[in-house]
């Protein structure tokens, strides 16, 4: 009794090994060539592109989106400009010529 037990257990065991297996071959390999189209199959796939064209062309336009835009104050100057002092104007050759 216990020997017929082990067999169908390892049957059992065997049968879904062997299911899993089966499971991981791929329906198509590679350098099998493709079925030649019916000429019904070429139409049918001409409409499709045609109209996921006209669909592009219904999609309008989007506007650049800053998300930050509510963060900023406008009033607020840049950081780069508050840093750094404003040099004086060189003294030109001719105003001290005049003097």
């Amino acid at each position: 009794m216990q020997a017929v037990g082990k067999v169908l257990g390892a049957i059992a065991v065997i049968g879904l090994l062997t299911g899993s297996a089966m499971a991981q071959r791929g329906p198509a390999r590679y350098g099998e060539e493709d079925k030649p189209k019916t000429p019904a199959e070429i139409a049918s796939e001409k409409d499709a592109e045609r109209a996921y064209r006209r669909s592009l062309g219904n999609i309008p336009e989007q506007q650049k989106q800053d998300p930050w835009g509510t963060m900023r104050s406008d009033s607020a100057p840049p950081k780069a400009a508050a840093k750094t002092p404003a040099k004086p104007k060189p003294k030109s050759a001719e105003g001290t010529a005049k003097q």
